[in-house]
This record gives structure tokens, C-alpha cells and sequence, in this order.
């Protein structure tokens, strides 16, 4: 069974100056470095997402700016397969569920941004395709939200949403333990 790094929506916007910044990205963009470098020693795929915004009132990951870069700590590089995307889902109109099924790919560790969002979105419909999936806790990041006049610290968001995944879609772990998962067949 192969495996794939997926990595979601590393870009410049999510970290320090950008224009939504999220908790505990640059902690998380580190261990996803340590990720993207085993990977790449291992010779096994591993696939970036971008997210490009598409809306007209879109604030972030505006196409052509700094912001929707990839952070500098995991630029891809020649050979490693970039997915575009403009929803949540990385699957939503894209190449990837294609790509991945060409390359022989059944399991998935996934790291990214934002835990609650893209990275829940994504987990949840490779499930549905039939992936087996981990992800990385520490190799993700999110932010505050507000509901019901209640305002829920990111690392409260993280949790809850790697809670919920972990019940019926994921295993969750860290970047230190991924390598045992990897190697499972």
C-alpha cells in the first residue's frame, strides 16, 4: 500500500503578516518541513495543495500575491505534484483524486491549514473515496472562531476537530510518530 504526503494550504497568508493568520502556523509549518524532507529522502509522493481565491470579496490567497505563495519552508520542488484548488475540499474540482489514483496511492498523511476547514474537508471526502488517512497534529494549525457569542480558542478548534476525525475517519498523530504509520502496510 503507498502512501502520499498531502500537504494543504501551506501558504504565506496563514503566517505572521499575512492576511489571516493562524495559531501555531510557524510550530506547524516546522514539523511539516520535517514531513516534506523525509518524504523526499524516501522517494515517496507527495502532493502540495494551494488554495486560490476565487470570490470577488475574497481577502486571502489572491492570485498572484505574496500571500498565496507557499510558504518558503516547503516550496515544492520539480517532480512533486501541485493540486489548485478553490473550495475547502481538495478534492472539489481538481486533478487530485485522479493523480493519486494514477500513482497507485490508498493511504494519505495529511498536514495542513486550517484544521477546522480544509483540512477537515479534505480528510472527510478521502475517506469517502476510499483512502486510509492520518493526520498530523502537529503539522496543523487553525484559529479563533465565534459562535453563539461564544469565542473558541484555536487550540479548543484543533482539538475538537481532530476529535471528531479521529472517531471514524482518521488516525491522528504526531509528525514524530508519522514515520511508524508510514511504514505500516
Amino acid at each position: 500500500m503507498k502512501t502520499a504526503l498531502i500537504l494543504i494550504d501551506m501558504q504565506n497568508d496563514y503566517f505572521p503578516g499575512g492576511a489571516m493568520e493562524l495559531e501555531g502556523s510557524l510550530e506547524a509549518v516546522w514539523k511539516a518541513s520535517e514531513l516534506l524532507e523525509s518524504f523526499r529522502k524516501r522517494a515517496l509522493d507527495i502532493f502540495h495543495v494551494r488554495h486560490d481565491s476565487i470570490k470577488e470579496d475574497a481577502s486571502f490567497f489572491l492570485p498572484g500575491t505574496h500571500g498565496a505563495e507557499f510558504h518558503a519552508r516547503v516550496v515544492p520542488r520539480d517532480g512533486e505534484h501541485v493540486i489548485v484548488k478553490n473550495f475547502p475540499n481538495s478534492f472539489r474540482d481538481t486533478a487530485l483524486f485522479d493523480q493519486l489514483k494514477e500513482a497507485g496511492i490508498s493511504r494519505l498523511l495529511v498536514a495542513g491549514m486550517m484544521t477546522h476547514m480544509c483540512v477537515d474537508a479534505t480528510v472527510r471526502a478521502a475517506v469517502d473515496f476510499g483512502f486510509e488517512c492520518a493526520v498530523v497534529s502537529n503539522a496543523s494549525a487553525t484559529r479563533r472562531l465565534h459562535f453563539n457569542k461564544t469565542s473558541i480558542a484555536a487550540a479548543d478548534v484543533h482539538g475538537a476537530f481532530l476529535a471528531a476525525l479521529s472517531a471514524a475517519y482518521a488516525t491522528v498523530l504526531t509528525a514524530e510518530e508519522a514515520g511508524g504509520w508510514v511504514s505500516q502496510k
